[in-house]
């Protein structure tokens, strides 16, 4: 009966499968083996984990850096072409008449030294009306003290939180502006200053930016920048920034004079491209812990062959196939490789969605700050699943921990049961 019951099972019956898990619990001198295995569905299991979670942390940095960016900056920038831009207000008219267009504003921008009894910094100065500053989504959204009703009324400023921090500033203070390119006297150029009050801060949450904007009137930058009258910028924005490519020929047919419009992917190329990459090569080394895992696998299951070959000589005597024995082995080394990958996706899911509170936790633990703004620009770790990429990983993974079984598994449904019966 016993011959019967091993000579002809069906693929991966339950004496299979009896036999497989047998082979991975440790009996005797079988200890090496079994270390080998935990150690191989631990590599798995943290390879798989770690690349989930380095992933989704590289994706939520490029939705919140791509966010905040366009927050601050329209989809769509137009800048004059052999004359001023004094018909700033005409060209906005036909502008927001472009289907798809949400916006459009025409402001002033220049750099400027910010000034106060703390501390000075270089700033970026923009000049805009008050109802168009309303309409800055980073800017109206993230009010964190003061308002803009009163912008337009008299020399305010909205400033960043850095920069107030920094400058030891608050609202209802006084910022003072130096523009270098000042007034021409007999005693040679002489640097424009003035003081403005500041009547908001905001906090986009990207350092970089709330340490170096600074937002005034735009007859007050007219006036400071000695413009007369003229936009530095038109900036538009579109319903869809991905219909970018669509909407470029029927703003510049609608602008009506010489420009030259810039869109968002050309402002941020570089920086959208480096993360691109870095992303992709974070991926392959990443995958790299996957594949010593699936190594350890073969090496651990060439072992178990080895140390198996009389058992197995026993049940080809039985009657037991080789596809018997090939599919006892697959299933003792792919239990190893699916099982560690199915840990590693649970793992990867819970630490993904607590990085921030783990960040946190690591910086008060250590006493240090594991992710100076300063450094990374934004204020908190971020992370963002993608379930395409997650299955990419999970399949990938899989896959690996399989082909690690196949040559091992072959290798067990080769044996000669004679030979190893005479060794035996």
């Amino acid at each position: 009966m016993a011959a019967e019951a091993v000579s002809s099972p069906r693929a991966f019956s339950a004496i299979e499968r009896m036999l497989a898990f047998r082979y991975l619990r440790p009996h005797g001198e079988d200890g090496v083996i079994s270390v080998i295995a935990i150690f191989s569905f631990l590599g798995v299991m943290l390879g798989v984990a770690t690349l989930i979670v380095v992933m989704s942390v590289m994706n939520g940095f490029r939705k919140e850096l791509y966010s905040k960016l366009l927050g601050l900056n329209g989809h769509v920038l137009i800048q004059p072409i052999e004359y001023p831009l004094t018909d700033y207000k005409d060209v906005v008219e036909r502008i927001l008449k472009v289907p798809g267009v949400v916006s459009a504003k025409g402001f002033i921008e220049g750099q400027a030294l910010a000034s106060s009894p703390v501390g000075n910094s270089g700033v970026l100065v923009r000049g805009m009306a008050g109802s168009d500053l309303a309409k800055v989504p980073g800017v109206a959204d993230n009010i964190r003290g003061g308002g803009l009703e009163d912008f337009d009324e008299g020399a305010n400023a909205v400033i960043g939180t850095r920069l107030a921090v920094q400058l030891g500033l608050n609202v209802g203070d006084k910022i003072t502006l130096i523009q270098p390119r000042g007034s021409a006297t007999p005693m040679g150029v002489v640097p424009r200053l003035k003081a403005f009050t500041i009547v908001a801060e905001f906090e986009i949450g990207m350092s970089l930016l709330d340490s170096s904007s600074v937002f005034i009137p735009f007859e007050q930058a007219d006036s400071f920048f000695d413009k007369h009258g003229e936009a530095s910028v038109i900036e538009i924005y579109i319903d869809d920034p991905g219909r970018v490519d669509e909407m470029r020929p029927l703003i510049e047919k609608a602008a009506g004079r010489p420009v030259l419009l810039t869109d968002w992917r050309q402002t941020n190329r570089t920086f959208f491209s480096a993360l691109e990459v870095e992303r992709n090569v974070m991926f392959l080394i990443l995958m790299l812990i996957v594949l010593v895992a699936a190594l350890n696998i073969i090496s651990g299951m060439i072992m178990l062959v080895k140390d198996k070959g009389s058992a197995i000589a026993i049940l080809r005597t039985m009657g037991a196939t080789q596809g018997t024995i090939l599919r006892v082995f697959l299933v003792t080394g792919g239990a190893i490789g699916v099982v560690g990958t199915l840990a590693g996706f649970v793992l990867g899911l819970v630490l993904t969605l607590n990085v921030e509170t783990i960040r946190q936790f690591l910086s008060r633990l250590t006493s240090t700050n594991l992710f100076p703004p300063e450094l990374y620009f934004l204020s908190q770790l971020p992370a963002e699943l993608d379930w395409r990429e997650v299955a990419t990983i999970t399949v990938t993974a899989l896959a690996l921990s399989v082909l690690a079984t196949l040559y091992p598994a072959w290798k067990a449904a080769a044996l000669d049961p004679v030979e190893q019966l005479r060794r035996g």
